[in-house]
C-alpha cells in the first residue's frame, strides 16, 4: 500500500483549493483595475508569544508562508502590546519591523493601552509619525476591559483620525493560559453601547465569536456596523453557517457578508486553518471575494 503523507496533502489541497476559488471572477465585490487577486489577512502579529516559540515567530519567514498561500497584504500588530509598558517604543519596533522584514506585504497597526497615561500621545504618534491605519487593543491584557471610562474617547479620536480599530478578544483558549495569567474573557456588552454613541467609527473585532447564547454576537451585528474576522470560527462549513448560506444553517440571525473579513491569527494559529475555513464552507465567487479581500479594502479606505 503506498504511503499517505498528510501533511503533504493538506498542503496541496490548500493552495489548490485557494487558486480555484481565487481563479472564478467574482460575481460581486469586482476587484479595482490593477488591484492583486488574493487574500488581505486582517489579523497577524509579529515578535515573540510570551509563553512559548512559534514557528513562525522570525518575520520574514512569516512574511514567506502568507506569500506561499496568497496573502498580498496582513495587517499587524504586535505580542508586544500585551504586557510592555513603554507602548510608544513597541509601535517604534513594529514600524521598523515591517518596513525592514514586510516586503510591501505588512501594515503595521499600533496599539494603545488605556490603563496607562498619555495613550492619546501614542495614538497621535500612530496617526502622524508612524503613518499607520490603525490602532489594536488588547482588553484583559492590557489592565482594562471595555467598561473603560475612555473607551468612547478613542472611538471618537480613531474616527477623527480616519483610523481603524481593532479589538482583540483573546489571544487563546483559556484553558491553556500560563497559571501566572488570571484573565477572564472580555465582555462584549459596554462595546455596544460605545459604538452607538460613536455609529461612524470603524470597528473590527478579531478573534471573536460571540458568547456561548449568541446574544452579544446578535447584538453588536444588529445594533453596531462592527466587523468580524473568522479566525475563532469553529466547526465544519462554519463560514457558511454564519452568513446563513449553509443548507442546514440553524442560527437565529444572519452575520452580514459585508461585515466578514478574512483572519488568521498567524503565527499562533496556522494561516491554513482560516484558508480551509473558507475552502470548506459552501460560498460563491462573489461571497468568497468579499471575505477575502474587499471587505477589507473598503473598511481601510472608508471614510
Amino acid at each position: 500500500m503506498t504511503s499517505f503523507d498528510r501533511r503533504a496533502f493538506l498542503k496541496t489541497s490548500l493552495l489548490a483549493g485557494t487558486a480555484l476559488a481565487l481563479a472564478r471572477p467574482p460575481v460581486t465585490g469586482a476587484s479595482l483595475p490593477g488591484e492583486p487577486v488574493g487574500l488581505i489577512d486582517t489579523n497577524i502579529n509579529l515578535f515573540d508569544w510570551p509563553f512559548r516559540k512559534l514557528k513562525y515567530r522570525d518575520t520574514a519567514a512569516l512574511v514567506a508562508k502568507l506569500r506561499q498561500h496568497r496573502v498580498v497584504e496582513a495587517w499587524a500588530g504586535s505580542f508586544e502590546s500585551l504586557f510592555h509598558k513603554d507602548i510608544n517604543g513597541v509601535n517604534e519596533r513594529l514600524a521598523a519591523e515591517c518596513r525592514a522584514h514586510g516586503a510591501g506585504l505588512l501594515r503595521p497597526f499600533g496599539t494603545v493601552n488605556l490603563a496607562w497615561p498619555d495613550w492619546e500621545e501614542d495614538l497621535r504618534r500612530i496617526h502622524e509619525f508612524f503613518k499607520m491605519p490603525g490602532v489594536r487593543i488588547y482588553p484583559g491584557y492590557q489592565p482594562f476591559d471595555l467598561s473603560h471610562p475612555d473607551l468612547t474617547r478613542l472611538l471618537s479620536a480613531v474616527r477623527d483620525r480616519g483610523l481603524v480599530l481593532q479589538v482583540v478578544f483573546g489571544l487563546e483558549d483559556i484553558r491553556v493560559h500560563h497559571p501566572a495569567l488570571h484573565l477572564v474573557p472580555v465582555v462584549a456588552g459596554p462595546l455596544v453601547g460605545a459604538l452607538r454613541a460613536v455609529p461612524d467609527a470603524r470597528v473590527q473585532l478579531l478573534h471573536f465569536n460571540g458568547n456561548a447564547q449568541g446574544t452579544d454576537l446578535q447584538q453588536l451585528m444588529t445594533a453596531t456596523s462592527a466587523c468580524l474576522d473568522i479566525s475563532r470560527w469553529e466547526g465544519n462549513g462554519v463560514v457558511g453557517k454564519m452568513l446563513g448560506t449553509a443548507p442546514d444553517a440553524n442560527r437565529p440571525f444572519k452575520v452580514p457578508l459585508d461585515r466578514v473579513l478574512f483572519g488568521s491569527h498567524a503565527p499562533y494559529f496556522p494561516v491554513e486553518s482560516a484558508i480551509l475555513r473558507l475552502i470548506e464552507s459552501p460560498l460563491d465567487a462573489g461571497q468568497l471575494h468579499a471575505i477575502m479581500q474587499s471587505n477589507a479594502r473598503r473598511l481601510l479606505t472608508s471614510v
